[in-house]
């Protein structure tokens, strides 16, 4: 997993201006060269949009013409502010700022706070969804967890819509706006928790910018001081700024145009979160002078790729469709992005994992693989399978790198190494950089190779592996690169949290994937009802739902999978349907003619098919029953995945072998300690205790226990067996 470029971490520090100029396609030199007044870059995806943008500052720093200290970049995410920092400072523009919208005005608004109000400033509250449930008891209201979280949503997207309480009702009517409760109500609990925050003296991180926004209009002394730090803006992923956003950037400009934005209205998928594209399409009617470049050479992925890419967008609709870029790829052909069909989901994510761990052994890195999904409830299906597949995965949005035990033991290590190095005997035969990392993390668990298995054992190797590589990109263009050295960088990208690739299957959500690339990406559940999602009701949304589809299609570099099962669950009804933004590009489906002057009419090849009979060749027969899962003790027909393996209802008496049970138990938990692995990836509880309700006899049985594959047959059968037959595991294998 990388970011959206794919280029060395670490590169040499350009010797002059001339020099970082080098590389850079006419289109990109064209940015980097454009210095003075408004610039408008549309930029496809993989067209290098943020080494354009940072070629930029860096030449106009190196050639004398932009002071460091005057230029803000603003992006919106930890992570890529911290990345485009560390590409400014190889390029040897030292001193600019980059940082995300919230993070620029919170350092403005604490420095001046005490002049503008006067006291220190509010607690910033990290996590609000307790206070909106504590204005929910105020109400009176009743929230389920859920609930809250629906209005917590809709407090955020009040506030950066710029949108009071009392105007909540005629918004959100005028937006269109499907609201989670009577928009009354929502209006009532947004009052009530605005009440709070000043009952209480905290803020919340839409403040942030409504304070700092109320402060440099209502101080007009400190606006003109921050225009004086600040002469060069450079805002990144504009399609995704928010009308509270834009209002302080103007802020921040005042009359000046010396402004750079980045954006492409087809990437823009967080309207939900107030986001929209308008700006950048506005751009050059508020800027009529304004020099626009168009990046369309596509670095990234394969013309396989792009093909689908383009034909997803030449079906669009809409403004944002109306000013889409057609890419061009720029890479050798590759192979043609694979569709394939399943009889229901576990049967989708068996599939995937599979194919994943074929891939794997075929010498394609963990860590160049990705799995995207539309909502992270779809999450635990592919986790599971992965784990039934001896897969390692990392779950991206799960805990973060540098919050990890071992990875700030390893650190802390590395920080004592570094301040008395000279007095340890460990780093005596140690010459350069990667050599010391090495020999310091082998004494927190790191080895030259990878532990069996895929559990906390191995999770905490690829951490400290992934820390031992960093240090080898970090020396490759500086030999005399030092510990000192290396500990400032982990700390600076602690601080951003730019986390160091994990070796690992990605599991994500495609909003979540925004930014980043892989060599290989399954996309899953591409199904009517999941893509476009349900609740996608509007010509608006469903546009937006095409757009995530697209952002999803542009994170491969070479192998794209899509997949989508005819039914939630095995024995179910096959009633779903490839998504509608397939039609004309897989194939077996009508092709769609592009809209009137679309671009990239006619560019769509056909790729590649294969069906749920050739997918699953194993279980095939056993998933293609349409006969529904009953109970086998009330006959109530099963839909939870949980009961299905049970065979009956969660609540329904139980016939185990507690005897049987415990005994399983204690076996699995030896077969985890000696694989390396959490206990649920030999068998879940809820398998084990079908096994011991069954008490099956022979193989044939025990495959039919829903978690029982042919793998885990062939691997623990005959174990299974004479457990249940009452002899040990041991006696079991001497008779086979």
């Amino acid at each position: 997993m990388t970011a959206a470029t794919h280029s060395t971490l670490f590169p040499r520090v350009p010797d002059s201006a001339d020099a970082v100029l080098e590389g850079l396609d006419p289109e990109q030199r064209a940015v980097a060269t454009a210095l003075h007044g408004p610039v408008c870059v549309l930029a496809g995806a993989g067209t290098g949009k943020t080494r354009a943008i940072t070629h930029r500052i860096a030449y106009g720093v190196r050639a004398g013409i932009l002071q460091p200290s005057s230029v803000l970049a603003v992006t919106f995410t930890n992570r890529a502010a911290g990345e485009m920092r560390g590409r400014l400072r190889q390029l040897g523009a030292v001193g600019v700022q980059a940082r995300t919208f919230h993070s620029a005005a919170l350092r403005q608004l604490q420095y001046f706070w005490p002049k503008a109000v006067g006291g220190p400033l509010p607690r910033l509250v990290d996590r609000k969804i307790q206070l909106v449930a504590d204005a929910a008891a105020a109400c009176r209201i009743r929230l389920d967890r859920g609930e809250l979280r629906d209005v917590t949503a809709e407090i955020e997207w009040s506030k950066v819509t710029q949108t009071v309480p009392a105007d909540y009702t005629a918004a959100t009517a005028k937006a269109g706006r499907e609201t989670p409760r009577d928009p009354a109500e929502i209006a009532q609990l947004y009052a009530a928790y605005e009440d709070l925050k000043r009952e209480r003296s905290v803020i919340d991180f839409e403040d942030v910018l409504l304070l700092t926004v109320a402060v440099l209009q209502d101080r007009h002394d400190i606006a003109e001081q921050v225009r004086a730090q600040y002469q060069h803006f450079v805002v990144d992923e504009y399609q995704d700024v928010s009308p509270l956003q834009q209002r302080l950037l103007e802020l921040w400009l005042g009359d000046r145009e010396n402004l750079c934005v980045v954006g492409d209205a087809s990437q823009t998928i967080y309207s939900f979160t107030g986001a929209t594209p308008d700006h950048l399409l506005d751009f050059r009617v508020r800027h009529p002078g304004a020099t626009v470049v168009k990046l369309v050479r596509d670095y990234r992925s394969t013309p396989q790729v792009v093909r689908l890419a383009n034909g997803l967008l030449a079906q669009a609709k809409g403004r944002a469709a109306d000013h889409r870029l057609e890419l061009v790829s720029q890479r050798p052909a590759g192979p043609e992005p694979v569709f394939t069909e399943y009889t229901d989901e576990p049967a989708e994510a068996e599939g995937a994992a599979r194919r994943i761990r074929e891939l794997i052994g075929s010498g394609v890195p963990a860590s160049e693989i990705a799995v995207l999904f539309r909502t992270n409830s779809q999450s635990e299906t592919y986790e599971q399978a992965l784990a039934d597949a001896g897969v390692p995965y990392q779950l991206r949005g799960a805990e973060r790198f540098f919050d990890r035990p071992e990875v700030r033991n390893a650190i802390t290590a590395l920080r004592a190494a570094a301040r008395f190095g000279g007095n340890d005997a460990l780093l005596d035969d140690a010459p350069d950089l990667p050599s010391q990392v090495r020999a310091v993390l082998s004494g927190k668990g790191w080895t030259p190779q990878p532990p069996a298995g895929s559990g906390a054992v191995r999770e905490s190797w690829e951490s400290l592996a992934a820390l031992v590589h960093l240090a080898q990109d970090f020396a490759a263009p500086n030999a005399g690169a030092t510990l000192a050295d290396l500990v400032v960088e982990l700390d600076e990208r602690a601080g951003a949290q730019h986390a160091p690739t994990v070796q690992g299957v990605t599991l994500a959500s495609l909003h979540a994937a925004k930014g980043l690339e892989w060599d290989v990406v399954f996309l899953v559940g591409v199904a009517e009802g999941m893509m476009p999602i349900t609740y996608a009701k509007t010509d608006e949304q469903i546009e937006e739902e095409r757009r995530l589809l697209y952002v999803g299609v542009t994170r491969a570099r070479e192998h794209l999978h899509l997949s989508w099962a005819l039914a939630r669950s095995p024995g179910g009804r096959a009633n779903r349907r490839p998504s509608r933004f397939l039609t004309g590009l897989r194939p077996g489906s009508q092709a769609v003619a592009a809209r009137a002057g679309a671009a990239g009419a006619g560019a769509v090849e056909r790729g590649s098919w294969t069906a749920a009979a050739t997918a699953v060749p194993e279980q095939a027969p056993r998933r293609r029953q349409r006969t529904p899962a009953r109970c086998r003790v009330c006959g109530r027909t099963l839909t939870d995945g949980g009961e299905m393996k049970l065979m009956r209802c969660e609540d329904c008496p139980s016939d185990m072998d507690e005897g049987l049970y415990e005994r399983l138990r204690e076996w699995r938990g030896e077969q985890a300690r000696r694989s390396g692995q959490p206990a649920f990836c030999v068998f879940t509880d809820k398998t084990l205790i079908a096994i011991a309700e069954a008490v099956p006899d022979d193989e044939h049985e025990l495959a039919r226990i829903p978690g029982v594959g042919m793998r885990k047959l062939r691997r623990y059968g005959a174990d299974v067996l004479a457990l249940c037959a009452g002899r040990d595991p041991a006696e079991g294998q001497d008779q086979d």
